[in-house]
């Protein structure tokens, strides 16, 4: 316990005379400096101290939802009496390496004839297989099938 002690003293030290460097270079500084420890542990004590590289990476662990951007006119009740009667919309933003994605999902609220609305019993079968396989006859699979010329 101790000897950790003193590698993130050592860590801490280089860090603060030159905040640029990465794990590797604050490990080569801290050996320099006399406390000897492996590349994975001068990491681990970065990691756990949150000293990162002025380069490296964005501060802030997570990014907090804003307040909500609009008023809640049904109150948080997302059910309908029928069709085209509640649409339901949501909006999201992700940020890649080419740029930014923005992923729309918009949805009637209405339940849809067959019980299609939500039940606790939903699972991801719709989403693998959202239509069912197509109903084919031995008479319209000849005929596709001999549709080519030999």
């Amino acid at each position: 316990m101790l000897e950790e002690a003193y590698r993130a003293n050592a860590l801490f030290d280089a860090h603060r005379e030159d905040p640029e460097f990465g794990y590797r270079f604050l490990a080569d500084e801290a050996r320099v400096a006399g406390s000897v420890m492996a590349d994975r542990t001068a990491w681990r004590i970065c990691r756990d101290n949150r000293w990162w590289s002025v380069f490296g990476k964005r501060r802030g662990a997570t990014k907090e939802a804003g307040p909500p951007v609009h008023d809640d006119p049904v109150r948080r009740d997302f059910t309908a009496d029928g069709l085209n009667r509640l649409w339901l919309a949501d909006i999201t933003e992700h940020v890649t390496g080419e740029g930014k994605l923005y992923l729309c999902a918009v949805k009637d609220a209405a339940p849809r004839i067959g019980g299609d609305g939500p039940r606790p019993t939903r699972t991801s079968g719709l989403v693998r297989h959202p239509f069912p396989p197509p109903r084919v006859s031995a008479g319209s699979a000849r005929k596709q099938a001999s549709g080519h010329s030999p």
